[in-house]
Formats: structure tokens, sequence, C-alpha cells
């Protein structure tokens, strides 16, 4: 099903006791430099898709503390320069399987209304450590990462990332 993400409706269809929730994440597009050229980090999805560390602000936390938080727990990698230089996606999809199920035991809703914040980071370190929440990760140069990410949103987070990096150095 294909909705717009959009507050109004939302809220409209929580009034009336659909099983929506709108959840905030942040991510980081990561990337290292190797004879002056940029490698992005991909991280490989149990569902099958590609795209970058992202996850759920905790309470209290910045969006860099979010940031670093996922990323090293996704990831293991630590050293990372953030970047002022902020992306907003938005989608919407329904839990299905294992989510679903889990979702259902919290009482937490199944229709999900997605905004995640995405900023560049760089890194120096080459060796990752992914987590039980993806099966694999690859660094490739900006056209091979393009063709790689599954999603037109990462799609968009990584072009636009490139752009801003592009215009910085």
């Amino acid at each position: 099903m294909k909705l717009p993400v959009l507050k109004p409706l939302y809220f409209f269809l929580r009034a009336w006791s659909f099983p929506v929730v709108w959840e905030i994440s942040v991510g980081a597009v990561v990337f290292r430099t190797i004879n002056k050229e940029r490698l992005y980090l991909l991280l490989h999805y149990p569902s099958g898709h590609y795209d970058f560390a992202k996850g759920h602000v905790e309470d209290k936390e910045s969006e860099e503390m979010t940031l670093r938080r996922e990323t090293e727990e996704e990831t293991g990698i630590k050293d990372l320069k953030v970047f002022p230089r902020r992306i907003s996606i938005r989608y919407f999809y329904i839990a299905r399987g294992t989510e679903r199920e889990k979702r259902l035991r919290n009482a937490e809703g199944v229709w999900i209304f997605k905004e995640v914040a995405f900023y560049p980071a760089e890194t120096q370190t080459p060796d990752v450590v992914i987590s039980h929440e993806h099966q694999g990760h690859s660094w490739e140069r900006y056209e091979a990462a393009l063709k790689r990410v599954t999603f037109d949103n990462a799609k968009r987070v990584l072009k636009e990332t490139e752009e801003y990096l592009r215009s910085t150095f």
C-alpha cells in the first residue's frame, strides 16, 4: 500500500483507531576515502535490501548521539566525523512477519509512518563488525553504491550526500 507520509493523514488514521505509529530514526551515510576516492558503506539487510546504518532516537538523545550509537551498534565503527548536512526522508510500510508479531505483542502500531534523518559521516576504519540485524556489508564507489542501494529514498540520500561532499571538498 502506498500512502503519502503526511502528519495530517497519520492523525486522521489514528483518530479512526487504525494501528498507526509515527517513528523517527537517524542514520549515517558512512564513507571513507582511499586515494582521493570515496567508498560508501552499505549494509545488507536480511530482507535482501541494501541501505545505510540507522535506528530509532532514544529518550533524551540528540540526532548526532543516535547516529553515533546506531552506527557503532550496527557496524562497530566509532571514529565518525559527522558533517552538518541533514537529509530527511519519509516512507510508509506495514509490518510483516516477526516484526508484526513483536509489534502486536507490545501493543504497537503495525502501520508505520517513518521519518529518517541522514548525515554524511567519514571514518578511517576499514573493518566492519556487522550486528545481528544484517547479513553482510560492502564498501562501494559512488556509482556502484548508487546501483546497489535498493530503495529510491536511499538513492536520493546517497546522491545528495555525494553532491554535498563534492561541493565541500
